[in-house]
């Protein structure tokens, strides 16, 4: 019993933070889920959904969302999982170094990094004086609004947010563990993908739902690279509010685009407890 009250008074410690969380975040959720099923007085109205469903333009940018999160969260976890094992294993002054050009970048805005970007793709940006100086090319390549500058902006952008997680997971592992394996009779290569990489599973899954979640209600980073030639949802439940003046339409798509990444954190979540229930 004296458990339970004890307990019970931290708890009171979070109210502050679940007020707060409450008046700037679930209320004007709410909000939004209510707009999006109201139309001309009536309740529950679909007509919004209806209106993004049946339009094959709208469904065209759901699916380019969808696709550049998915190769902007690939690309970060092929850069991330090496990055987060060399981070693990550095000692002193170099683990340092590699930690702090990680987290550092978290402090300088995205709209900062985002411009630096834009000026690196331009037709005379570095990479084109590079690429013709090299003479890898005769003449500027079309970088800049193309969907994959797009793809590799934002993964560096997300990068820190990959990984961190699965470094978190990693430092805990025995690095021994391969050479364990190996007294089995299992090859480096073998030991490797049978015993590590399943063990590093949920920084894994931690850093995809994380970088997905971002990369798929990005507004600043796509608005900046590629404009409106290739619009976003988020671009497009902005357009909506800012210039269709569409409330119905536009939190439609917001309620779309939240249950998204609602599912996707919530799968992650259920994924990471069951690859930790499989250990124990």
């Amino acid at each position: 019993m004296t458990a339970i009250r004890r307990i019970d008074g931290f708890a009171w410690l979070a109210a502050p933070a679940l007020v707060y969380l409450g008046l700037l975040y679930a209320i004007p959720l709410a909000l939004l889920l209510f707009k999006s099923l109201s139309s001309a007085g009536s309740f529950p109205s679909f007509a919004g959904y209806a209106e993004f469903f049946g339009d094959e333009f709208h469904l065209n940018i759901l699916w380019r969302t969808l696709r550049v999160a998915l190769l902007v969260t690939g690309l970060s976890l092929l850069l991330a999982y090496p990055t987060a094992f060399v981070l693990a294993r550095a000692r002193g002054a170099l683990q340092t170094v590699i930690l702090v050009a990680m987290v550092l970048p978290l402090a300088v805005g995205v709209v900062v990094k985002t411009f630096a970007w834009s000026i690196l793709f331009r037709s005379d940006g570095l990479l084109n004086k590079m690429l013709t100086g090299l003479g890898i090319a005769d003449e500027p390549v079309r970088m800049l609004f193309t969907e994959t500058a797009l793809v590799i902006a934002a993964a560096n952008i997300f990068l820190p947010f990959m990984v961190l997680p699965i470094y978190a997971v990693v430092r805990q592992l025995d690095p021994r563990l391969v050479e364990a394996s190996a007294t089995l009779g299992a090859t480096p290569l073998h030991g490797f993908f049978r015993v590590v990489v399943p063990l590093t599973l949920p920084g894994v899954v931690a850093g995809t739902a994380f970088v997905f979640s971002m990369a798929v209600s990005m507004y600043v980073i796509p608005s900046l690279i590629v404009g409106e030639r290739s619009q976003t949802l988020a671009m497009l439940i902005a357009r909506s509010y800012l210039f269709l003046r569409d409330e119905q339409l536009g939190s439609s798509m917001s309620a779309i685009l939240l249950l998204i990444a609602v599912a996707v954190v919530l799968g992650s979540s259920a994924l990471i407890r069951r690859l930790g229930g499989g250990r124990t």
